[in-house]
């Protein structure tokens, strides 16, 4: 019986690795995929943030409340309402700088018709969140009325 003969030359096989065109659609893809879902991404954050300033805002209401129980009228003093040394008066930054919020009151008036006092408490937009344009402000009043500029749909319910 007669054995072949090895070959022991060795096979030149491809070199391993990428072209540069292959590279080159990689970036593009990856490029893309970024171009898109960057700004995707940062829009959803800053979705999420408003309800840091709906929170602020029934937090303050529930704080105006109580000190309504007490002093039966509203006050405009942070101190007044448990926020201490945090700001003097408003307009406040709450949360993490993303709105502001103010509260405007209007006292009882005693004598035909008596009307009985009121607050309106509103978070606006500052820094980043102002690029949020949907929802620049928030609004919550004494009867509980909840608005928003420039959509309300939207951005109470979200």
């Amino acid at each position: 019986m007669h054995m072949p003969k090895r070959n022991h030359q060795r096979t030149s096989h491809p070199a391993g690795g990428f072209t540069l065109v292959e590279l080159m659609i990689v970036i593009v893809i990856a490029g893309t995929l970024l171009a898109i879902a960057i700004p995707s991404y940062i829009d959803k954050v800053r979705v999420s943030r408003r309800t840091e300033a709906k929170t602020a805002l029934l937090d303050l209401a529930g704080r105006e409340e109580r000190f309504f129980n007490t002093n039966n009228t509203y006050s405009s003093t942070p101190a007044d309402l448990g926020y201490g040394a945090v700001s003097a008066s408003f307009p406040m930054a709450v949360g993490s700088n993303y709105y502001t919020v103010n509260v405007t009151f209007t006292p009882v008036v005693v004598g035909p018709p008596m009307i009985a006092p009121t607050y309106t408490i509103t978070a606006t937009a500052i820094n980043d969140q102002l690029k949020d344009k949907q929802c620049q402000t928030f609004t919550l009043t004494s009867t509980g009325l909840q608005t928003s500029t420039p959509n309300t749909t939207q951005c109470w319910t979200n």
